[in-house]
This record gives C-alpha cells, structure tokens and sequence, in this order.
C-alpha cells in the first residue's frame, strides 16, 4: 500500500521560495510512490495556536487535541500519516505564526508530563522541516536544532533543510525605500545558481521521506 504523507505549508506566499521547496519535497515523495496531501496555513478557516485546556491530557483523549478549527483536519491528516513535510520561512529570527500555532499543538498533544511515558504518539512518522530566510544559510541553525529536536522526540525522526540568503522580490528596485541591506544583483544570481541545486536536494528528502 502506498505511504501517506502530509505537506504543510507555514508561508503565505505561493510560489515562492518556502512553498518552491515544499512542491519539490511533495513531487519527490509522489515520484517514490507516495500519496501526498497538501495544507497551506494561509488558506485554512481561523485556528489559533495551542490554549492550554489539558483535553489531550485525558485517557480519553490522549494523543488528540480537542480544540476543534482550521487546523484540526491538519492534525487528523497528520495522525493518519507516514510522513510529514513541514515548511515555513524566516520571520523576525522565527518560524511563522501560523507554524508555530501548527507546532504548539501537534507536539502538546502527544506530551505526557510523565517521566516513563514522555510521548504518548503510538507510531512515530518521519519529519522534512524546510526554512527558508533572506540570511545567511548558518545564521539559524542553533534554532532548527531545537526544532528538530523537539520533532524527533514527539512526532519523530526528523531533516532539516535550511535555504539561505533567498531572493524576497523580483525587482528590489521597486520599493519605496530602498533596501541597501541587500545586494540585489548577488541575490539574483544567488537564486539563478544555487537555489536550483536546494530544490534537487528538497525532492530528493522529499523522495526519502516517502522511500
């Protein structure tokens, strides 16, 4: 039977830089035989981020959280998985919003509070997590490491590719002030260059994940 594997996508701007690596996560877990089903955070109906009602911490309901919004069919989809892939870009030294509304309570749910039982997930499912950020390639990587961290104890074993030093516009020169930050001329050809060989290496996690 084919594997299942969930794509969440945490950024709000399709086509670009986040969303290009979690399509090529998803067409390499496709071209491995998986099925794939794709959220993106920015279109679902209002969530919020985990409100501390301890329903998960209930035998009755161990292992789900039982707020109910937009992303409880994100979580349900997630439970039934194989694998997921997880992308989100870089805001103000963080992960989105909406990732970490995703993050809060995919991983609370499955915390016990219990020093034999730490994890109450039955069946742990491999993790892709994506970032992509306008700085440097190792300016985060001390944050993904607690990510992945974090992942590989309650949700389970996870990669993490970070993309650096992203092209945000096609033309700087348009804005209304100047981002002299940047060199615009470098960052296209960063993009023409590079970026080609980060979306090879997202298919071929995306591959493996399914594999």
């Amino acid at each position: 039977m084919n594997k299942k594997i969930v794509a969440v996508n945490a950024g709000p701007r399709m086509g670009w830089n986040t969303e290009t690596l979690i399509s090529e996560a998803e067409r390499g877990a496709r071209a491995a035989g998986a099925a794939v089903e794709r959220f993106d955070l920015f279109r679902l109906d209002r969530y919020t981020g985990c409100i501390s009602c301890f329903g998960c911490k209930r035998e009755k309901f161990k292992g789900r959280c039982v707020c109910r919004d937009g992303l409880t069919p994100v979580l349900d989809a997630i439970r039934g998985s194989d694998g997921l892939i997880l992308g989100s870009p870089n805001y103000l030294s963080e992960l989105t919003a909406s990732f970490r509304a995703l993050y809060e309570r995919l991983v609370f749910q499955n915390l016990t509070y219990n020093t034999e039982v730490p994890c109450c997930r039955e069946r742990p499912i491999p993790v892709l997590l994506i970032m992509t950020s306008n700085a440097p390639d190792d300016s985060y990587r001390g944050l993904m490491q607690r990510y992945r961290q974090t992942l590989d104890r309650f949700v389970g074993p996870t990669e993490v590719l970070i993309c650096g030093d992203t092209l945000q516009l096609k033309d700087y020169g348009k804005t209304d002030w100047p981002w002299t930050l940047f060199d615009p001329e470098a960052k296209r050809i960063r993009h023409e260059t590079v970026f080609p060989a980060e979306r090879e290496k997202a298919f071929r996690l995306g591959a493996a994940l399914a594999g």
